[in-house]
């Protein structure tokens, strides 16, 4: 089968379509066809540098595609059901390929609302949103929360979760966005550029940082007491959780994982009309290169996405 393989760490220039052995499932795994393989921030830490594993890997983990056979013990699915998932984060899932292996309890049903393209675009942004949002923070109905990058993959879904869960929704964002932005439901979009957003956010309940730097310290000063910064962009937290503890607030990194109820929750949600994730770019699989400068560009209006399946 077709993959994308790198032999050294760099720019989008080292991506390369290669020619492996289809794999076969073991134990609770199924092999799905894959149709669509988002492309994410981690997938080029990981090209660039080895991410939070260290060495070369199988890159990509978002995947929408088509049971195709199960291994052992498998009752949850099917050959021939449509699945999507963000399988084995913090490990290799290798979904820029036309077959992968997967457990299947990292896996929902595939919306039928979604195409493979919007499925495929889904599941580690809106992971990464639903354990920041719900799992960690605990928003709930009339709070006040601030997204951080609203436009981009995780916040446009961030967005869309937090007023799904009642909450008041303030975002950053450049003004060429705000449109987009205030489309997802946010109730307040701030214009990073031109103004402070310390001053322009208060009594802030939960701050969802997928920025890192000096947002994190800073979003600090927009909370209200008892509030929670969460950051998804940096693990050095332990000066922002030691400024935090005076102030009467909280602060925490977190890594999003796969998670079985968070995904049936996000299949119900796109399933009711209230998650629809933002398609900018599809690419075929070999220009997996291409996708890839979009992405570090860190421009890209929600997500980019590379068509697999034909």
């Amino acid at each position: 089968m077709r993959a994308i393989g790198q032999d050294t760490f760099g720019g989008p220039e080292v991506l390369r379509v290669i020619e492996v052995d289809k794999p076969t499932p073991g134990p609770t795994e199924v092999l799905i066809r894959v149709h669509a393989a988002g492309v994410n921030p981690t997938d080029s830490w990981h090209r660039s540098s080895g991410g939070i594993i260290g060495e070369i890997i199988p890159l990509g983990w978002d995947v929408s595609g088509v049971v195709e056979a199960v291994g052992l013990g498998v009752t949850l699915f099917a050959p021939g059901d449509e699945v999507f998932g963000m399988p084995l984060l913090p490990r290799p899932a290798g979904a820029y390929a036309e077959y992968i292996t997967a457990p299947a309890r990292h896996l929902a049903r595939k919306p039928a609302n979604l195409t493979h393209i919007e499925a495929g675009a889904l599941s580690l942004v809106a992971l990464t949103a639903w354990q920041a949002l719900v799992d960690t923070a605990d928003v709930r109905a009339g709070q006040r929360v601030l997204i951080h990058a609203a436009a981009g993959g995780v916040g446009h879904v961030a967005v869309q979760i937090a007023k799904a869960r009642g909450a008041y929704v303030l975002a950053t964002a450049r003004a060429d966005n705000h449109d987009f932005v205030r489309g997802l439901g946010a109730d307040e979009v701030i214009d990073y550029s031109t103004t402070d957003f310390v001053e322009a956010a208060r009594d802030i309940d939960v701050v969802v940082d997928t920025v890192g730097g000096a947002y994190g310290p800073r979003s600090l000063r927009t909370l209200r007491p008892g509030g929670i910064v969460v950051s998804l962009a940096s693990p050095a937290e332990a000066a922002l959780t030691e400024q935090a503890e005076p102030l009467g607030v909280r602060a925490g990194f977190m890594i999003v994982e796969a998670d079985a109820a968070g995904m049936k929750a996000i299949a119900e949600l796109a399933e009711a009309g209230a998650l629809r994730p933002h398609v900018d770019k599809v690419l075929p699989l070999e220009l997996v290169s291409k996708a890839h400068e979009i992405s570090d560009t860190q421009r890209a209006r929600g997500k980019i996405v590379l068509a697999v399946a034909e």
